[in-house]
This record gives C-alpha cells, structure tokens and sequence, in this order.
C-alpha cells in the first residue's frame, strides 16, 4: 500500500510521465529521475539495516540477502524485456496495480498481459532448468552404477 500511495502520489502511475521521462529532446520530465533517487535513498537505508538486524526467515534455510550475485544471461534478457516493456506502455509492475483502482480498460489489459507473460516465463524456465540438472531416478541411477563399477 505504501508503494501505491507513493507512486500515485509521485504521479508514476501515469505513463504519459514514464514516455516524457524518456523523451529527452521534446517534453523532458525529471520527475522519474528524483522518484529513483528517493528510491535508492531508502532502499541503501533497507540494506544496512538488514546488515545489522538480519536473521534467518523461518520458511528458508539458507539466507544472504546482501551476497553479489553474478550478472547472467537470464538478469540480462529479463532487464531488457521489462525495458522494453517499460518503454513502450510507459509502465511497469508496481504503477500498473496501483493504477488498477482507476478502472481504465488499458490497465487492466496491461496488467492481464503482464500475468500471462510472467505465466509464460515459468513455463518456458521449468524445462530449462529440468534440462540442466538430473532428476531424482536419474540421480538414483547414476548413484547405483557408480556404487556397481567401486565394487
């Protein structure tokens, strides 16, 4: 709720401020620019705060939230997707269900299309990530036959 009443009250939930933002030689709007510096203002504050206070949630075993993780391609072509995305409806996630209390049909669809492209995206990344890893009866046999061949 929050993030809704910051965004609205930021004017973020209207993408004509996200293309103005992006049109640095007709109608430049900085105001996209000082929203991200309030951003990274609170979320450096988040981040050391977690660095002092942080314990494990109880739903996972392993918790890190301040380790680097490396840049691959899935961050890449994920970025690129969402810029691109962002650029063109002038809108991203968070702005467009804020704005669903507006009604406007073109919300709507925009967030509709967003859920069914995040749907895809799980479907096409499941037998991706199959691929790269055995599953359990393979590992089951993979581990019989070394323990044959030792013997």
């Amino acid at each position: 709720m929050l993030l809704g009443w910051g965004l609205a009250l930021s004017g973020m939930i209207r993408p004509e401020k996200v293309v103005h933002f992006l049109d640095v030689t007709g109608r430049f709007d900085p105001t996209l620019a000082c929203v991200l510096c309030a951003a990274v203002a609170v979320t450096a504050v988040g981040y050391r705060l977690i660095a002092r206070l942080s314990r494990r949630p109880w739903c996972v075993r392993e918790y890190d939230p301040l380790r680097n993780r490396p840049v691959d391609a899935k961050l890449v072509v994920g970025a690129v997707l969402f810029g691109m995305g962002w650029g063109l409806a002038g809108l991203c996630p968070g702005p467009a269900l804020a704005d669903l209390a507006s009604g406007s049909i073109r919300i709507v669809l925009f967030v509709a299309a967003m859920v069914v492209g995040m749907m895809t995206a799980q479907r096409i990344r499941r037998p991706v990530l199959q691929l790269g890893s055995p599953s359990p009866k393979t590992r089951g046999i993979q581990s019989e036959e070394s323990d044959q061949r030792g013997a």
